[in-house]
């Protein structure tokens, strides 16, 4: 490819550069970005801002890698041995179970691969550009040397570059340099040789910000970056397993142990009553296959990637498949407030002056008193504002803090015009809004003078404030004075409107260095945002399920304690603690009694997450600014906010919600506890279908009786029965049961002793009728041997097919279940019934399985012997409760 003409890229040595000089090299504009027309050239000539993909395996590796498993190995073993006596038809026969295996295999991996794509397509970074002349959001993948990007706490620096504007700017550079404080930013430029950690006046991609904001003009993308030639070091880095895998492996592992002492004990007593040695081998090598579910990773792979996806169709994107075990387990539930229980639809409902309060109906004020102090409100949240809004036509475009874009719309629509607001007072420094110091504050400087806009939360704000405004006048702010506006301010807030405090100052001798010292207090600005109506539902299926659910925010007390008692937080009486009581010595039983956390800082949010893992909950923490990724980092699954949420917050977290609905939260942990419904049911379903295969063998053989099934039928079972239906169990969409149960230990196995039991008398009572009727087919009706094998081989076949209905709770009705409404467990039924069907008709293939052609009276008793085992195990389930 060949580069756009005059760049000069990549930028070597940019920290020693001018901004200004590294800018023209690129041929970008600091005012208007870069043109679209130019963004594309610039695309294809250097590439997207990414790294490498990790190489995926071929599909030609994939197919291969199935040959290589147990299952195949014990295959080609029986089909040597076939080979070895001259049953070449057997032998054969046995090769092509062989490729079926692996083709199913082959082509089930493929899907669960393309279900992993999917997943990752959904998980997209963005980053703020200028781009012709306007601020826009894009793909940060998109981004390109030269762009002019935008960069606030929360960001995660999306490539490598120069800043040429910056107010208080601050970098977490620990993930590239191995520093654990914060590096202050600064603009002058710096020797060649200066060590990248030293390099102040750049930002490299993949670090964070924690403070302040910067422009910069980007010198490097993708591989081109700092971090970028770190990554094409380790792009062969291996993927770690899931917890989940590691069990299925150890449950393999323990069946195939079981296995060999049944296949051992057959051996030995097939020996001892001189039985054909080759019959014996082959015999042992089937049940060896039979009894090892070699498709279960794959299966469980499937059945969570599907889950998965159908969250992601849910507005819920989980990042890490081993966050879905954890999300069955989860019985403690930290949420924000500010949308993820209410709307986010935010309005300003009122402003609250010292002598009155001011209803604002549709942004509207329609007052002409208390006009100067107006003013100053709408002057403040225009200019100590960082959201924009733009509108072309009809479509408007937002971009920023949900409260700082209702402000734009709020003075917008009292007639003040933003753009010229903010020209005629040009910002010279800030000090950006932090969970520690809950304000935000601008110095500008203006024709005449230096004018200094801050907000915050009002026992913040109202501490920076030595006067206030009153009619005209400026008056000094009394103890008696910030009783009343605090007074006022619990009034307000209790009844659930948020408030904002807004102050300012006016001066020549205002510097950067005191700007937030000895500021006027104007007065306050409500917002109100209702709660979610959805919320109550949730909340009520979240006690059901035996989670608790705990509300913890910056907000007031009286906000935070309307909104609770709206919503039906609790069923029992609230009981709130404000963040100044968690430095006392609080008892453990309010703490743990407690439903709601007022006014509590990021720390605090992490130490109560520990001292609840402490005593052995299971805990998911909300969270969307950078100081929440502690927090949300600690918790057992962490959840961002995928509308309001910074980058870090996306980073951290094992889960993005993306329209930020608690709701969404609650149908997150409901599909987590499905999934692992359906992958324990597709077991108990897999393993107890196997296990009376190994009774049927392993007792005729022990008695010697010559219609036991043969090695073949035992592989065709194994093929028809274990993957078709197992998996359309594994992909069911749960019951209506799922949150009416206790959360699950993550830590216990997938098959637990209760299952164990259930798989035993399963198998069992699979097993039973089918013996008894065959032995009474060949005493009593004189039926051949190969006719009674006939018998057993399809009783089985059917019986394990409906033995799927067996898998639906006792509590649920025997007709209208998770497994009888689940499609494609219909569509599994028959598609075996068809397969069985062309192997009884189709002579070649009937001849290689043995099967017989069965008069009616034959198949009456296949039909009704097969049905047997479904009421024996319902009779056991329902009536006598026996198995769950």
């Amino acid at each position: 490819m060949t580069k756009p003409e005059n760049i000069t890229y990549p930028i070597e040595y940019a920290c020693s550069s001018d901004a200004e000089k590294i800018t023209q090299l690129l041929h970008a504009n600091q005012q208007t970005g870069l043109g679209e027309d130019e963004v594309a050239k610039r695309i294809e000539a250097f590439g997207l801002n990414s790294y490498k993909a990790q190489k995926q395996k071929s599909i030609f590796l994939i197919l291969i890698e199935q040959f290589k498993s147990p299952i195949v190995l014990l295959l080609v073993v029986a089909a040597g041995f076939s080979f070895f006596f001259q049953h070449y038809i057997e032998g054969f026969s046995i090769i092509g179970v062989l490729f079926i295996t692996a083709t199913l295999g082959f082509f089930m991996e493929l899907q669960a691969r393309k279900s992993m794509n999917a997943l990752k397509q959904m998980d997209v970074s963005v980053s703020k550009v200028w781009r012709d002349n306007s601020m826009t959001e894009i793909p940060s993948e998109r981004i390109v040397p030269g762009d002019i990007v935008l960069l606030e706490p929360g960001d995660i620096v999306p490539a490598d570059g120069r800043i040429f504007e910056l107010h208080q700017f601050e970098a977490d550079e620990s993930a590239l340099t191995g520093e654990s404080l914060p590096v202050t930013k600064k603009l002058e430029s710096l020797e060649k040789n200066t060590e990248l950690a030293d390099q102040v006046n750049m930002v490299f991609k993949g670090t964070a910000i924690v403070k302040g904001n910067a422009k910069i003009v980007i010198t490097g993308t993708g591989l081109h970056t700092e971090l970028g030639k770190i990554a094409s070091l380790v792009e062969n880095a291996e993927q770690s397993i899931t917890p989940l895998e590691k069990k299925l492996q150890g449950l393999t592992k323990k069946l195939m142990w079981i296995t060999a002492v049944f296949a051992a004990i057959f051996i030995v007593t097939g020996i001892i009553q001189s039985k054909d040695i080759y019959r014996i081998v082959e015999t042992a090598l089937a049940l060896s296959v039979a009894a090892i579910p070699e498709g279960l990773p794959i299966v469980a792979t499937i059945a969570l990637t599907y889950g998965m996806l159908r969250m992601a169709r849910k507005n819920v994107l989980i990042k890490r498949l081993a966050a879905v075990e954890t999300l069955g387990g989860i019985n403690t539930i930290f949420t924000d407030k500010t949308g993820t229980l209410t709307e986010n639809k935010i309005e300003v409902s009122n402003l609250s002056l010292f002598e009155e309060l001011i209803t604002v109906e549709q942004n509207k004020i329609n007052t002409e008193n208390n006009k100067s102090i107006i003013d100053k409100l709408l002057l403040i949240s225009t200019l100590c504002n960082n959201a924009v809004v733009n509108k072309k036509g009809n479509e408007e475009k937002q971009l920023g803090d949900p409260i700082e874009i209702t402000l734009l719309h709020f003075v917008t629509a009292n007639k003040i015009n933003v753009a010229e607001i903010n020209k005629q007072y040009p910002r010279v420094a800030e000090e950006a809004f932090s969970s520690e110091t809950k304000l935000m504050a601008t110095l500008h400087k203006n024709k005449t003078t230096n004018f200094v806009a801050a907000k915050g939360a009002v026992e913040a704000l109202i501490e920076k404030c030595s006067t206030y405004c009153k009619g005209d006048a400026i008056e000094q702010l009394t103890d008696s004075a910030k009783k009343i506006f605090l007074q006022k301010a619990d009034e307000v807030q209790a009844q659930g409107t948020r408030l904002l405090a807004f102050a300012f100052k006016e001066g020549d001798n205002t510097g950067t260095d005191n700007f937030l010292q000895d500021l006027t207090l104007a007065g306050f600005i409500g917002f109100l945002d209702p709660p979610r109506t959805d919320v109550i539902g949730a909340l009520q299926s979240c006690r059901e399920a035996g989670i608790k659910v705990i509300m913890i925010t910056g907000d007031h007390p009286a906000t935070a304690l309307n909104i609770a008692q709206k919503i039906k937080l609790s069923n029992k009486e609230n009981i709130i603690i404000n963040g100044k009581e968690l430095g006392v010595n609080l008892p453990d039983e309010k703490l743990f009694t407690a439903d709601i956390f007022a006014r509590v800082s990021p720390k605090q949010k992490l130490d109560m997450v520990s001292l609840y893992q402490k005593r052995g909950d299971i805990v998911a923490m909300t969270g969307d600014g950078i100081n929440d990724a502690p927090a949300l980092k600690k918790a057992d699954i962490g959840i961002a906010m995928g509308l309001r949420g910074t980058q870090v917050a996306k980073e951290t977290a094992a889960m993005v919600l993306k329209d930020d609905s608690f709701t969404a939260i609650v149908t997150a942990i409901e599909q987590g506890r499905a999934i692992f419904q359906n992958i324990k049911r597709f077991l108990v379903y897999l393993l107890s279908c196997n296990l009376s295969e190994i009774f049927i063998v392993f007792i005729y053989g022990l008695l010697n009786l010559p219609f036991s099934i043969l090695p073949l039928q035992i592989l065709f079972l194994n093929l028809v029965t274990d993957i078709f239906p197992a998996l359309a169990l594994g992909m069911g969409k749960g019951n209506e049961l799922t949150m009416k149960n206790p959360p699950r230990n993550p830590q216990e196995p997938i098959v637990v002793k209760k299952d164990w039991t259930n798989i035993i008398v399963y198998a069992i009572l699979l097993t039973l009728p089918i013996m008894a009727v065959t032995w009474y087919c060949s005493h009593y009706l004189k039926y051949s041997p190969e006719v009674c094998n006939n018998i057993t081989f399809f009783s089985l076949a059917l019986a394990q097919l409906w033995h799927v209905f067996n898998l639906s709770s006792r509590k649920l009705s025997f007709i209208k279940n998770e497994v009888t409404r689940n499609i494609l467990v219909w569509y599994a039924l028959l598609l075996c019934i068809i397969i069985l069907t062309v192997f009884y008709l189709v002579i070649p293939l009937k001849e290689i399985l043995g099967l017989q052609l069965l008069d009616t009276n034959m198949w009456l008793i296949v039909s009704a012997t097969c049905i047997v085992p479904v009421l024996l195990i319902q009779l056991f389930k329902r009536v006598f409760k026996i198995i769950a």
